[in-house]
C-alpha cells in the first residue's frame, strides 16, 4: 500500500480511467469481465489507502455485512452511477459470469485473500490469467494445505461453495483441476480461520 501511495498519481489516473469508461454492450464478455475485476481490485486499494494506516479493512464502515460493512460503502462512481464493492462482486461479477475463478482474482485486502496479481486483467489473456490465479491460490500453502487424504481450505470455498460446485460435482473435483497433489474423493475437508488483517507487506 505504501507503494500505491507513492504512485498515487498513477493510481488516481487509472481510477479516473475506470470511472469514465463503464463497459458498453458492444464490449466482449471477457472485456467486461476483466474491467469489473480490475475495478474491484483498484477501488479496494483506493479504500485502503484513503484510510491508511488501518489494521483491517473490516475497521472501515460498520459491522453488518450487506448493510454497512466496508463492502457496502458507496464510494465508487462510474459514469455518474454509484457502486459499492458488494454490487460489483455479487450483482455484476458473480451474477453475469458463474465463474468461480473470480474468487481468486478479486482481492479483499486481507491476509487470507488470494494474492493480488501483478498488473491488470486483460481480455486477450483473461482465461490464462484466471487459471493461473486459481492455481496459485489453491497451491498457496499459506491459504490451502492440500495432501492426498486431507485438505484444509480457505473459507472462500465454504462461503462460496455453491459457485465451485456449480462448476464441478464437488469441491475436491474442482481442486483437482488445479492442485499440484491429487486429492482422493474420500479426503477429509476442514476450513481454516480467515485472517482479516491487512495484507500489507510488513505484516508477513
Amino acid at each position: 500500500y505504501k507503494g500505491f501511495m507513492n504512485d498515487k498519481a498513477q493510481l488516481n489516473s487509472y481510477l479516473e480511467q475506470l470511472s469514465s469508461n463503464h463497459p458498453k454492450d458492444t464490449w466482449s464478455s471477457d472485456e467486461r469481465k476483466a474491467y469489473w475485476i480490475n475495478a474491484y481490485n483498484a477501488f479496494t486499494i483506493k479504500l485502503v489507502i484513503d484510510n491508511y494506516p488501518i489494521k483491517s479493512i473490516k475497521d472501515l464502515g460498520g459491522a453488518i455485512y450487506k448493510v454497512n460493512s466496508p463492502w457496502d460503502i458507496k464510494f465508487i462512481t462510474i459514469e455518474g452511477k454509484k457502486y459499492d464493492l458488494n454490487n460489483i462482486e455479487h450483482s455484476i461479477l458473480r451474477k453475469q459470469w458463474s465463474d468461480p475463478r473470480i474468487h481468486a482474482a478479486i482481492n479483499c485486502a486481507s491476509i487470507s485473500c488470494p494474492a493480488l496479481m501483478r498488473g491488470a486483467y486483460v481480455a486477450s489473456k483473461l482465461e490464462a490469467q484466471l487459471d493461473a490465479q486459481m492455481k496459485r491460490f489453491i497451491n498457496d500453502k499459506t491459504k490451502n494445505v492440500i495432501t492426498k487424504d486431507k485438505v484444509t481450505l480457505s473459507k472462500i470455498f465454504k462461503w462460496f461453495g455453491g459457485d465451485f460446485k456449480h462448476d464441478s460435482p464437488s469441491i475436491i473435483d474442482y481442486l483437482n483441476k488445479y492442485a499440484a497433489v491429487k486429492i482422493t474423493d474420500s479426503a477429509s475437508i476442514t476450513y481454516s480461520e480467515y485472517d482479516w488483517n491487512l495484507n500489507d507487506v510488513h505484516s508477513h
